[in-house]
């Protein structure tokens, strides 16, 4: 079993978590940041990591993509820990109003403050019904690195913004690339669609994986329409299901049955347990991702001061305190 012994955990790491790792860096708390995806940028790395977003402050455009990897670095020189892949379950309360979290991969978290960033809830993939033996072996259900696809023969599955947006990646670098979806319409960004027919991507519509084949890898793919592809990668982008899951036990009021109960510190009704983001839910709340920006500084900033009363709540500007190099 893993044991990590932090200041802050926060719970999600979509673009409002990497943010409060790195705020809580700014405030010098030692952090962990636990999710149940096996990748960084929660619903922007799973769902659309190649759009552009446009409401970001200061950044007229950005893809999602380069948004998580510009919160990674921003956080990076304060070392916050990442526990991916591994879902927050139980949660214990010790003396002194410590916090400890236990994951569903065995690692052990004591906190003294817990930032919630969950966004909509755990995210699970929707699973391929047929291939699933090859995952991680050729089957996988996100593309955090285009590198180990080049020179490769690939099949994305799906009909949904990731779909398109991971064809469209990856057909630069890969031997080839092959698009499956069930029906004839997409439910992908219009713009996409017609970027992805001029794309030299083969379409195939009104078809389903039926099965996979292979040794050790990948190798092939059998269609329902009865053609056999070469596949040496195969992206299942059948989209997710999300729900609290073990939150609910935590004992946190919940609005709507969905989302976190704050006042206007972020802090739930469980003492040491704040929240921020999309899960965050308050009067006039706005679900936006630069809405989130500026709850988790708050969060942040008002579990520091759990931690410690003697704490100043306002940490000072960052240009009187750079980051470590």
């Amino acid at each position: 079993m893993s044991v990590l012994d932090v200041d802050v955990l926060i719970v999600g790491a979509g673009p409002v978590g990497l943010f409060g790792a790195y705020y809580a860096g700014v405030r010098g708390l030692r952090t962990a940041v636990v999710d149940s995806l096996s990748q960084v940028g929660g619903q922007v790395s799973a769902m659309y990591p190649e759009k552009e977003i446009y409401d970001i402050a200061g950044f007229p455009a950005v893809s999602g993509r380069r948004l998580i990897a510009n919160l990674v670095e921003q956080a990076a020189p304060y070392r916050p820990a990442y526990v991916l892949g591994e879902e927050a379950q139980r949660l214990e309360h010790a003396p002194g109003g410590v916090l400890v979290v236990k994951t569903s991969g065995g690692t052990e978290i004591t906190a003294r403050a817990v930032v919630v960033t969950g966004g909509i809830g755990t995210f699970t993939p929707r699973p391929l019904p047929a291939g699933e033996e090859f995952l991680g072996r050729g089957l996988e259900y996100f593309v955090p690195d285009a590198v180990g696809y080049a020179g490769k023969d690939v099949v994305v599955v799906g009909g949904g913004d990731s779909a398109v947006d991971w064809a469209l990646m990856l057909h630069p670098i890969a031997s080839s690339v092959t698009l499956v979806h069930r029906r004839a319409a997409f439910r992908a960004h219009h713009g996409s669609v017609e970027q992805l027919k001029a794309a030299p991507v083969e379409i195939v519509t009104n078809a389903q994986v039926t099965a996979a084949h292979g040794g050790d890898q990948l190798e092939r793919v059998e269609l329902s329409t009865g053609e056999t592809l070469p596949c040496e990668r195969l992206v299942a982008a059948l989209g997710f299901t999300a729900n609290l899951g073990p939150l609910r036990e935590w004992g946190l009021d919940l609005h709507d049955n969905r989302h976190l109960v704050v006042d206007s510190a972020m802090r739930t009704n469980v003492p040491g347990i704040f929240a921020a983001g999309d899960i965050a839910d308050y009067d006039g709340k706005v679900r936006l991702i630069a809405v989130g920006f500026g709850e988790v500084a708050t969060a942040v900033n008002n579990a520091a001061v759990h931690i410690d009363p003697a704490a100043q709540l306002f940490p000072g500007h960052s240009t009187d305190n750079p980051a470590p190099v």
